[in-house]
C-alpha cells in the first residue's frame, strides 16, 4: 500500500497544545537500547526528558532484557538497539511479542535486510547502483574507482569499508570473502565522491497531528568512510550539522516514503538519507526506519514534535 505523505517545504512546527485526550499519569513508554547504551544514545536523551516533562513515565529498556516485562507499557519505540545485527533472528522473534511495539516488526523485517532497495529501485526510487553477492557467490571487482563493501544487514556502519581500486581490490576482494563465508549477503556500491564535498543528507519525518507522515527536520552527515573495514565505527564521530533540504531533495524522499510497503499510520518516524548522484539529482543511500538516529539536538522543536506523535499514539 503506497504510503500517504504530506509534502511540506519547510520543518513542521506544531504550535498545538498537547493532545486533546487527557495522558493518564500512569502511562508508561519504553524507549528501546541495548547494554552498550543502557541510559541511551546522547541524543535521544531530549525525547526522553520531554516526555518525563509530560508526566509520562518513561524507561530505558533494554531490547534483550529477560526481566523486562512490556505488556506493562502502554507504547513501546525502538530507539538504539544496536547490537541486534548478529543476532537479527532474535531481534525479530522478540519484536513479534511485543505488543503496541513502533516501528512494527513488518517494518522492522522489511527494513533491517538492505535488499530493501531492490524493492524501491522496482517502484522507480533512483537508488546509488548496488550490486548483491550472496554466500556461495564469487565477486569480481571492477577495474577501477572507488568502492563501498558492507553487509545487507548491518546497523551503525559496522563491517563496512572503502576500497580504491585497483590498488586494493585484493583487500575489497577479502572483504566481500569474509562476509560470505560468515553467511552474510554483500553489496558493493560505488563510493559517490559527493560525500567528501556536500555531505549526505538526512530528512527526519515524523507523523503530523492528522498521523500523516510530514517533514521535520533534515541535517548534513559529514563522511565517515576513509579507507578499508577496521572494525565498528563510532556512530558518535559523525559530523552533524542542520541542513534545509533542497526541493528535489524533498520531492525524492516523498517518493521513497510513498514506495513503504505498509499502511500510513504505521510508522512512527522514517529517516530518507539522500545524496546526489553523478548528475548531481538525489539518489537514495539508506532508508532508516528500524533504529536511526533521529538528531533531535540539532533541530529546534524536533523533541518536542516526536514527543507529539508517541502522546497521539498512546491508549
Amino acid at each position: 500500500m503506497a504510503l500517504d505523505v504530506a509534502p511540506r517545504h519547510g520543518p513542521l512546527i506544531l504550535s498545538l497544545p498537547h493532545p486533546t485526550h487527557a495522558t493518564r499519569e500512569t502511562s508508561r513508554v519504553a524507549l528501546v537500547t541495548c547494554d552498550l547504551f543502557p541510559d541511551l544514545w546522547d541524543d535521544d536523551f531530549p525525547l526522553r526528558d520531554e516526555l518525563r516533562a509530560r508526566n509520562l513515565v518513561v524507561d530505558a529498556v533494554s531490547w534483550d532484557d529477560p526481566a523486562a516485562d512490556w505488556d506493562t507499557y502502554d507504547l513501546t519505540v525502538l530507539r538504539s538497539p544496536w547490537d541486534y545485527v548478529p543476532r537479527r533472528a532474535d531481534f525479530l522473534t522478540w519484536a513479534q511479542s511485543v505488543p503496541r511495539l513502533l516501528n512494527p516488526v513488518d517494518i522492522l523485517r522489511w527494513n533491517t535486510d538492505k535488499v530493501y532497495l531492490r524493492d524501491l529501485e522496482a517502484a522507480g526510487v533512483p537508488i546509488t547502483p548496488t550490486t548483491y553477492v550472496r554466500p556461495g557467490e564469487t565477486w569480481t571487482p571492477p577495474t577501477d574507482g572507488e568502492w563501498v563493501v558492507k553487509p545487507t544487514i548491518s546497523a551503525g556502519s559496522q563491517d563496512t569499508g572503502r576500497y580504491a581500486l585497483p590498488s586494493q581490490a585484493a583487500l575489497a576482494t577479502a572483504h566481500v570473502d569474509r562476509l560470505t563465508a560468515a553467511g552474510r549477503t554483500a553489496m558493493i556500491q560505488p563510493y559517490l565522491k559527493a560525500v567528501d564535498t556536500d555531505g549526505e543528507t538526512a530528512l527526519l519525518y515524523f507523523p503530523d497531528a492528522t498521523g500523516r507522515l510530514s517533514f521535520s527536520h533534515a541535517v548534513r552527515k559529514g563522511p565517515m568512510l576513509t579507507g578499508p573495514d577496521e572494525g565498528r565505527i563510532d556512530p558518535g564521530s559523525e559530523q552533524i550539522t542542520v541542513r534545509t533540504p533542497s526541493p528535489a531533495e524533498l520531492t525524492t524522499a516523498e517518493q521513497v516514503l510513498a514506495a513503504i510497503p505498509s499502511s500510513p499510520a504505521a510508522l512512527l518516524y522514517a529517516r530518507v538519507d539522500l545524496i546526489p548522484g553523478p548528475d548531481g539529482l538525489p539518489m537514495l543511500l539508506e532508508l532508516e526506519l528500524t533504529e536511526p538516529s533521529l538528531f533531535l539536538r540539532t533541530a529546534a522543536g524536533a523533541a518536542a514534535r516526536l514527543a507529539d506523535a508517541i502522546q497521539n499514539r498512546l491508549p
